[in-house]
């Protein structure tokens, strides 16, 4: 395929996943008025910022916007850990039945969600964590990609750095810690990015899980503005638009890693 083709084929994919994000910035930045006689478009010759201004003054959008941040930073911290660990002993630890365990953790990966849902509320409630952040955070503590992700990433670490690391007294963990986590460095941003991404956009457990409208995340708060009769739409996509910049702004800044890690992790 020649030069010309490959540039023409990135800008035509481009402007189709580009051509959303104008169309929420244009809405957000419309006035009401102006949706409602004349309908979405994009382009608008009435910037305004009316849109963030009613949503600020009629809902606790700070609240919800921190509820979501506490609940994704947390969330994110425990994924990473978890699969850090769960990767590195499936793949450098030799114990019976590591093949089956890695077996089971995938086939977790064809087990749709809504499947395990109930199971899991009826498992939450019996804890006693409903209405709590905690019933939102722990359930996903621990995920099948990140842990086949870890897995794939330390098969190819060299085995060298390991066992001079044994020589020299180190435990299996003190070896993770001292020699292994620093030069992962790249798998630690897929997964942060990965984690925080899947969390900050969910919204049936927190539904579910957060009854409290004060516990309410962006994505659930987002609900309130619609209604059976009437839409705000320059409000939900001002809502959106506010929602979004947490994850551009993680991935811009962990880009480099994000591309090196799911090269060295096998993901091709």
């Amino acid at each position: 395929m020649s030069k010309p083709v490959r540039v023409a084929v990135c800008l035509l994919v481009t402007v189709v996943f580009a051509l959303p994000l104008v169309a929420m910035v244009v809405i957000a930045f419309t006035p009401r008025e102006a949706i409602l006689d004349d309908g979405a478009s994009l382009w608008t010759d009435d910037w305004t910022l009316e849109n963030f201004r009613g949503l600020f003054d009629q809902f606790p959008v700070a609240r919800w916007f921190g509820n979501a941040l506490v609940v994704a930073s947390l969330t994110t911290l425990l994924s990473v850990v978890v699969n850090l660990l769960a990767g590195y002993a499936l793949a450098t630890l030799r114990f019976r039945g590591r093949g089956l365990v890695l077996g089971l953790v995938l086939a977790t990966l064809l087990v749709p969600t809504q499947v395990i849902m109930i199971p899991q509320f009826e498992l939450v409630a019996r804890l006693g964590l409903v209405g709590f952040f905690w019933a939102v955070v722990l359930p996903s503590a621990a995920t099948a990609l990140g842990v086949f992700l870890a897995r794939q990433f330390f098969v190819g670490f060299p085995t060298e750095l390991l066992d001079a690391a044994r020589v020299d007294g180190c435990s299996t963990l003190t070896t993770f810690v001292r020699v292994v986590l620093p030069n992962a460095r790249p798998l630690v941003a897929v997964m942060t990015l990965l984690a925080f991404m899947t969390q900050w956009n969910d919204f049936l457990w927190p539904l579910i899980t957060l009854r409290d409208p004060d516990l309410y995340t962006l994505p659930v708060a987002m609900r309130l503005l619609q209604n059976a009769y009437d839409n705000d739409y320059g409000g939900i996509m001002a809502m959106a638009l506010l929602s979004s910049l947490p994850l551009l702004v993680m991935f811009v800044v962990l880009q480099r890693w994000f591309v090196a890690g799911i090269t060295r992790s096998g993901i091709k």
